[in-house]
């Protein structure tokens, strides 16, 4: 399990490039006897590959998905990885790859061990989505209407393993095009209108970062001008707004929108805003069966579970949206995203254990 941890690491599956990972992925489990089908999604997702859709039956009745994700955020350099004192990271400058791969060699090893037998006690439905890094593309393609499923978890979640993530925001992207004049800066600046201090005034009039206990919002790029000595005409900046409330994410978005109307006015420059969400928020009862069986199946693994909220996006955002019930849970990965991303080799048999368990728990559950 842990050497093919390290070979998918090892296989490069930037968002829109999973075509090797992908293959390799359905190779082993075909290789296994374990049925496994691609789904049509790489176009419309924008994919290197369609979403994989494995299953292995189960000793009795019902099925329960386990979903993690093939693609990774970009890296400019091949990813080496390192192993020592029993600890998972890259050994040069590039992500590690654990996000979301840990959680791919999990739901692979799943696979391996109820195909070689005995039988989980109830049906695998083992779900690999493509283009999960920019805005969840190939988790809004899967066709959830095909699942034996009622319910299901999503490993992706960079924190300590029994964490289970109840609530997680609507994320609305903001991205505005400042248009003004150009001129000559030191012959003629009067002829200009300058689109970075329309741009900067924009930004300057918005409530940024932390808004509450539940509400973020943020720019995180501004671009624009050609020269020192030219009056700039063109400026964009990128923005987001999250919120745990609906609601409230949209009012922080308005806001954002009505900072970049306002700077544009000061400074005589047209503006161009486009407001897109990313994905939508939710909120699982506590009582829902999903939910009733990670608490215990954590329990019985010797985790205490925690209930809790993300700031952050998973593929479970999308298959809430669509109603069906997916349980984020964290993964035991750390500092995903940068080069100091790390996971133990415990945490992945760690996580192989609690999903064998939650597997046994949605067995006894009646019904």
């Amino acid at each position: 399990m842990l050497e093919r941890f390290v070979r998918l690491c090892e296989t490069a599956s930037p968002t829109g490039s999973e075509r090797a990972v992908a293959d390799d992925v359905l190779g082993e489990l075909r290789g296994l006897g374990v049925e496994v089908a691609e789904d049509d999604s790489a176009g419309p997702a924008r994919a290197g590959a369609g979403n994989l859709v494995a299953r292995v039956p189960g000793a009795g009745g019902g099925w329960v998905m386990f979903a993690a994700h093939l693609d990774t955020v970009p890296h400019d350099a091949p990813i080496e990885v390192a192993f020592a004192d029993g600890v998972y990271r890259s050994a040069g400058e590039t992500i590690l790859g654990a996000d979301n791969k840990a959680a791919v060699t999990v739901l692979v090893e799943l696979a391996a061990r109820a195909a070689a037998g005995p039988p989980a006690p109830v049906g695998l439905e083992l779900v690999f989505t493509v283009a999960e890094e920019d805005g969840l593309r190939g988790a809004k393609e899967l066709d959830l209407g095909a699942l034996r499923s009622s319910f299901g978890y999503v490993l992706d979640h960079a924190s300590p393993i029994g964490e289970v993530i109840v609530a997680a925001p609507t994320y609305n992207r903001i991205e505005a095009e400042f248009h003004g004049a150009e001129a000559h800066a030191g012959i003629r600046p009067e002829a200009g209108h300058n689109a970075i201090a329309a741009a900067s005034a924009a930004v300057a009039a918005m409530e940024l970062g932390r808004l509450d206990t539940e509400t973020t919002a943020n720019v995180g790029v501004i671009a624009g001008g050609t020269a020192s000595n030219v009056v700039p005409g063109q400026c964009r900046i990128d923005a987001e707004a999250r919120g745990l409330d609906e609601t409230r994410a949209a009012a922080v978005t308005q806001a954002i929108v009505d900072a970049c109307a306002w700077g544009a006015g000061e400074h005589g420059c047209d503006l161009e805003v486009d407001v897109r969400e990313m994905f939508r928020g939710y909120r699982l009862r506590p009582s829902a069966p999903a939910v009733e069986i990670a608490r215990e199946a954590l329990r019985r693994c010797g985790h205490s579970p925690v209930e809790t909220a993300t700031g952050g996006g998973s593929d479970a955002n999308a298959f809430c949206a669509r109603g069906f019930d997916a349980v984020l849970l964290a993964n035991g990965t750390d500092a995903n995203h940068t080069p100091d991303e790390s996971v133990a080799a415990a945490r992945i048999g760690e996580m192989l254990a609690v999903c064998e368990a939650i597997a046994a728990a949605a067995a006894r559950r009646p019904g």
